[in-house]
């Protein structure tokens, strides 16, 4: 027998299983349209590779995900992409997201699937890939992509794996009917888990309100090593830090995960969707929900595709809009109010009640804290509940943190002990929120920071760069005066000239000799170049239209003095181009590039002038 612990705090709200716990599973069938988000889980959104028009079969990807943390979409039956357009999504603010709206063909036309039956023969990372191509998350709520959970990080040696089916809030019965007809589907997953983890111990944990599906499951484990744990009746039991701490006796650390102690946790109904995803191919398109309430004329629990309105799934249960006061999406202690009865069913909901005026009355109005203490003593966690609602209802987020505010797993226990009716948990939620917001802002400004350090670090680059260049060539420009120095003074000490200046005037005067010299050199060798031109194009002695186009046309050469006032203007264009260029960069203007290029074409066009000006 399993040895079991307890966990302090708890409550045992009415159980009110057994509206939907008397009939089998059922199929939703077919809704006239489905709206799939791509939002479903924790991480990133999928991306959309569908486009409105587009047929799509079923089982097909329609929105796929990066090397992030997340898992695609797939369309739950064949038929036409209509739009990609923001529709209302399963949240507690009613807002609304991203959806693919699907308009099924009614022939449920499946895409070619690959099952993995000899799966051990395959490596565990392909096996994870092909988990997270499945598109599973965790179907007991929290959505988090099953792949990840199954990879722990090297560190950290999982030695226990548990399956959770204590299922402990009212109302639910979708993982007690799913253990009570499909316990071989739930041990295949089991094995496929336990084949990935390697650990040394695998335990189911079930609450003993469920006699039928222990005794399923007990039936299918029969032979292999895996425990059947009957554990007591009490809300929140089916929490993960609570059953781990039940069957193991070990808490996870403030702040953890259940891998920082050994152990690892999967949903009943997550263990079947891994078990039709790797044995039969099939991608998570469908799960298991419970539509209960006293508003139904037929509660149970229904097969629904994924992305399946409410209402759809409320008119198959026989819903009376006359006696439906309330219409909840999971339990009554963490679900939250549908004000729309078209939102979505998306892959982590298990639970959708209409509700009678009766059966779930409006809250009563919010009273002063009486100071009783009944909040703590039903706290599972173990905290403060008093003190982080003063906390939170003060806006004195960072003393809730200090309490542990982010340890709460809002189970909804404290606000359904309180005299004074005060909505705990939505305070909870309020507070995570707003830290959350403030650490975003604190992240964004945080890059900001880091961009405008770069930018001013560039910024005093280049102009250190800039300084350096002046510096050189001012250096160079010495250095050539020097030179120009030094000459004149071997001219003087050659006797040519009688001082330094007149030595300059000399240099001059060679330098402007060699030029003309060599002017007068390339005139002459143009003229003559030009009289062999005219000799060899010369016209015919009679002037006809046919000898009209041999006649040459005599070529205008520019002489060395418009040579040289065209090497001014350009050079004079080339420093004020410059000149430009250096104000841009300072001012960061946008235009740097472009005068760049322009900077660059003159650059070249006072080479071609030079070259001119020294050819002739």
């Amino acid at each position: 027998m399993t040895q079991l612990w307890n966990f302090g705090g708890g409550i045992h709200p009415p159980e009110n299983k057994s509206q939907s716990s008397n009939r089998p599973i059922r199929s939703a069938g077919l809704p006239a349209r489905l709206v799939l988000p791509l939002q479903q889980h924790i991480g990133e959104p999928a991306r959309c590779i569908v486009e409105p028009g587009q047929k799509v079969l079923k089982g097909e990807v329609i929105a796929q995900v990066g090397n992030g943390m997340g898992v695609p979409v797939h369309a739950p039956t064949s038929g036409i992409v209509q739009r990609i357009s923001l529709e209302p999504v399963p949240h507690p603010s009613g807002m609304s997201d991203t959806c693919v709206v699907l308009i099924p063909d009614g022939e449920e036309r499946w895409c070619e699937l690959v099952p993995q039956p000899e799966y051990r023969k395959l490596e565990r990372d392909k096996v994870l890939a092909l988990i997270r191509q499945a598109g599973i998350v965790g179907l007991g709520g929290a959505g988090f992509p099953t792949n990840i959970k199954l990879r722990p990080s090297v560190d950290r040696k999982v030695d226990t794996l548990i399956l959770n089916g204590a299922e402990c809030e009212p109302y639910i019965t979708a993982d007690d009917m799913t253990m009570r007809e499909k316990a071989d589907q739930v041990m295949a997953g089991l094995r496929i888990m336990a084949w990935l983890l390697r650990p040394s111990r695998v335990v189911i944990g079930i609450e003993k309100n469920k006699p039928e599906a222990i005794a399923a499951l007990r039936q299918a484990a029969e032979g292999s090593k895996t425990e059947i744990a009957v554990i007591p009746t009490i809300y929140p039991s089916g929490g993960e830090k609570q059953l781990i701490q039940i069957l193991t006796g070990q808490e996870v650390p403030s702040g953890g995960i259940p891998a920082d102690i050994g152990v690892i946790c999967q949903n009943i109904g997550t263990a079947v969707a891994v078990a039709d995803a790797i044995l039969q191919g099939r991608p998570l398109i469908s799960r298991v929900m419970t539509a209960t309430g006293e508003a139904l004329a037929e509660p149970g629990n229904f097969e629904v595709l994924i992305g399946t309105p409410a209402s759809h799934l409320l008119t198959c249960a026989g819903v009376s809009k006359q006696h439906m006061s309330r219409l909840v999406l999971g339990g009554p202690m963490m679900g939250y109010t549908l004000q729309n009865t078209d939102t979505p069913l998306i892959k982590t909901s298990n639970c959708v009640i209409a509700a009678s005026a009766s059966e779930l009355p409006a809250p009563a109005p919010e009273q002063p804290c009486i100071r009783c203490g009944l909040c703590a003593e039903a706290c599972p966690m173990e905290l403060l509940p008093q003190q982080l609602f003063w906390h939170a209802k003060a806006t004195e987020f960072e003393k809730a943190e200090h309490l542990n505010l982010f340890d709460c797993i809002e189970c909804g226990a404290c606000s359904y002990v309180c005299p004074s009716s005060i909505p705990l948990v939505q305070y909870y939620r309020f507070a995570k929120g707003e830290i959350r917001l403030q650490r975003a802002e604190q992240q964004k400004s945080d890059r900001a920071r880091v961009r405008f350090e770069a930018r001013q670090q560039r910024l005093d680059r280049e102009q250190q760069e800039k300084d350096q260049r002046r510096k050189d060539r001012a250096l160079a420009a010495a250095k050539a005066q020097e030179q120009k120095t030094s000459d004149a003074q071997t001219t003087v000490q050659d006797g040519t000239v009688t001082n330094e200046r007149s030595g300059k005037s000399a240099l001059v005067e060679q330098a402007l000799a060699r030029k003309k010299a060599k002017a007068a050199a390339a005139s002459a060798e143009r003229t003559e170049f030009a009289t062999q031109l005219s000799k060899e194009a010369a016209p015919s002695e009679t002037f006809t239209p046919e000898h009209a186009g041999k006649i040459a046309v005599a070529e205008t050469v520019p002489s060395v003095e418009e040579l040289e006032q065209q090497l001014t203007q350009v050079q004079i264009k080339l420093e004020k181009m410059q000149s430009m260029l250096e104000d841009a960069r300072s001012g960061q203007a946008p235009n740097v590039d472009k005068l760049e290029r322009a900077v660059d074409k003159n650059i070249e066009r006072v080479r071609r002038a030079q070259r001119a000006i020294d050819d002739a």
